[in-house]
């Protein structure tokens, strides 16, 4: 909620946060009521409310990536953005530790598509598509919940550092994605309703906004339609 207030979301916004975890959030006017368990309700620091759908994996998954294939995270992102956009036709089902969103506490991960053919930068570009699609799953349970297309996606967390996780993220999740500069927005949020406590007033404060960078590229339905089936058909494992 703090983080949200820190930044200054608004209609039509999504925030992604890539952390340990991953979590996809969006401020609604109205409550939202969610009969499949995917999108938890939480009241926003303004009155309003913030729909939140998180899943298990997140940023681990590129430190697993990173290991198994002996490189640095900087390597792992170069290697991702050689990779031409489908990853040769490899896809990653991310659910490394099990999931929550969806609900399969036992799932593994699954690589599907590796030939002989396949190269390191068909892997890397994999890893990154494959996690990308799976909050991209929780933006559109956030979409199917509230009714509120989205207009534009913020991308915060530790994994939002990555060029590659940055670049690629339009082409999956179909709109432009925001990158605003790293800060601690729990904390710049708290101050913000810290100020709007001392000053009063209907509203919170006006504060300016850091710098951001966005990032546009063509929807690579390719690379979802992939996920999409590898998530179905792995549903009962």
């Amino acid at each position: 909620m703090a983080a949200a207030l820190g930044l200054n979301l608004s209609a039509g916004d999504v925030c992604v946060s890539l952390g340990t975890s991953g979590v996809a959030s969006a401020v609604v006017e109205q409550a939202v009521s969610d009969g499949s368990g995917f999108v938890a309700g939480f009241s926003d620091a303004t009155g309003r409310y913030l729909p939140l759908v998180c899943t298990l994996n997140g940023a681990r998954v590129m430190d697993f990536a990173a290991t198994m294939m002996g490189v640095d995270h900087a390597e792992l992102s170069r290697l991702a953005l050689a990779g031409e956009p489908g990853a040769g036709g490899v896809s990653l089902l991310p659910y490394l530790d099990g999931e929550r969103t969806p609900n399969r506490p036992q799932a593994t991960g699954v690589f599907r598509g590796i030939t002989t053919a396949t190269r390191r930068e068909d892997m890397a570009r994999a890893v990154v598509e494959g996690l990308l699609c799976s909050l991209r799953d929780a933006v559109v349970a956030l979409e199917e919940a509230t009714g509120v297309p989205t207009r534009r996606l913020l991308l915060i967390g530790g994994a939002a550092r990555s060029e590659a996780i940055r670049a690629i993220a339009p082409t999956i999740f179909g709109v432009p994605v925001v990158v605003p500069e790293p800060a601690e927005y729990v904390a710049l949020g708290a101050a913000r309703q810290a100020a709007w406590a001392l000053a009063g007033g209907a509203t919170p404060p006006c504060w300016e906004a850091g710098g951001t960078r966005t990032y546009e590229g063509d929807y690579c339905a390719e690379a979802v339609e992939r996920y999409g089936w590898l998530r179905e058909a792995t549903e009962m494992w």
